[in-house]
């Protein structure tokens, strides 16, 4: 195995998209039930005005040379080819800072979030590592099966080892939030600190699938009947797309990388459950042209698939611990497992993707959390 990084650059052919915008202008439309709304998925009204705005009015070729102003490179670390940003600040006491994105996301959850770390006006500055995740973009294809959010982590651990960095804090949010804390538990002897991000609708989420809470919770007491009804929503009606993911990858992943409307339709409903805060459909969009141009669709399947049948946890974090809640409400203290003198914040608005909906409040909450830390 070669420890050699080589630069990158994101060149899309044209061929590529010639054939996106061919198969949008002739796509298959089903007809939808009146009065349903996003009940039933997203609304065919939605996706027609989006998908032909990614057919005639979304450039991808900014956007792609937005991404390519953010250095890139890629490596080899465990027979898998591993692609990130790494964004160098020009401040001489710059913290290294492993920024790690979730499902279904990208680096691009980040384009908004890097310049106010790298060159913020005032406080801490940071060097920004952001991996693509095993399966997801340009760190595809899967070499192999058995990428579980453990060996990501011992992933990243080496990509920091061959970065060079001595010191450095993680931080993430969904998977990437999981993967930030196994790296923590991993490598505690260069990782200054993990800071994780969340918000109410996630949290419970992730509740649905601790034995024995729901147990442990009382029905007459009104936080843990709302976290009970939440935990109840997404097993009967919000989980379908992980269900599949979980146990049927190859399936689903037919479809989405030979149809670019299921692979829009599959992230713009996350996007719209998930976010209390508007993000803009160009951000949305490229998103999904990442995920459609490299195929990994199904590629991030297969590793929410290796996860859910995994029982690699790692060791938990013995260095400190930040959380950021979005949106928050009375529910999320009583389901994140913070330990005592845990650094929390909670901010009322944004959701599952705070790097998007408010990144300049989540800049401020790492600088909060890291700058003391050495």
């Amino acid at each position: 195995m070669s420890d050699q990084i080589r630069p990158f650059r994101i060149e899309i052919p044209p061929a590529e998209l010639d054939d996106l915008h061919h198969r949008l202008g002739t796509a298959r439309w089903p007809a939808q039930l009146p009065g349903v709304g996003w009940t039933r998925g997203v609304p065919l009204d939605h996706l027609v005005e989006l998908a032909d705005h990614w057919r005639t009015g979304y450039d991808w070729r900014e956007q792609e040379a937005r991404l390519n102003r953010y250095p890139q490179f890629v490596t080899e670390i465990d027979r898998q080819r591993i692609h990130f940003l790494h964004v160098r600040s020009d401040r001489p006491d710059a913290t290294p800072l492993l920024i790690t994105h979730g499902f279904p996301s990208s680096v691009a959850e980040f384009l908004q979030l890097i310049e106010p770390l790298v060159d913020p006006s005032d406080g801490p500055a940071f060097h920004v590592v952001a991996p693509s995740l095993p399966g997801y973009a340009f760190s595809t294809p899967l070499s192999a099966t058995g990428w579980t959010m453990g060996r990501t982590a011992r992933a990243w651990v080496e990509l920091m080892r061959r970065l060079g960095y001595e010191r450095y804090g993680v931080h993430g949010g969904d998977i990437g939030g999981g993967v930030s804390g196994l790296v923590a538990g991993l490598d505690a002897a260069h990782v200054t600190g993990v800071h994780v991000v969340t918000d109410p609708l996630t949290a419970a989420n992730v509740a649905t699938f601790m034995p024995g809470l729901a147990d442990r919770l009382d029905e007459k007491d009104p936080v843990d009947k709302l976290i009970l009804a939440r935990m109840t929503e997404f097993r009967t009606d919000g989980s379908g797309y992980l269900a599949i993911q979980n146990s049927r990858p190859q399936t689903i992943g037919y479809g989405l990388v030979d149809s670019p409307l299921l692979q829009l339709a599959w992230i713009t409903e996350k996007f719209q459950a998930w976010t209390d805060l508007p993000i803009d459909r160009d951000q949305l969009l490229t998103t999904v042209s990442l995920y459609w141009f490299t195929g990994s669709g199904a590629s991030a399947a297969h590793t929410l698939y290796e996860q859910a049948h995994s029982s690699d946890w790692g060791a938990p974090p013995a260095v400190p611990q930040g959380f950021a809640v979005f949106g928050a409400d009375e529910t999320v203290r009583r389901l994140v497992p913070a330990p005592p003198g845990a650094h929390w914040t909670e901010f009322d608005r944004g959701g599952h993707f705070p790097a998007m909906e408010a990144p300049i409040e989540l800049a401020a909450d790492l600088q909060s959390f890291f700058g003391p830390l050495r």
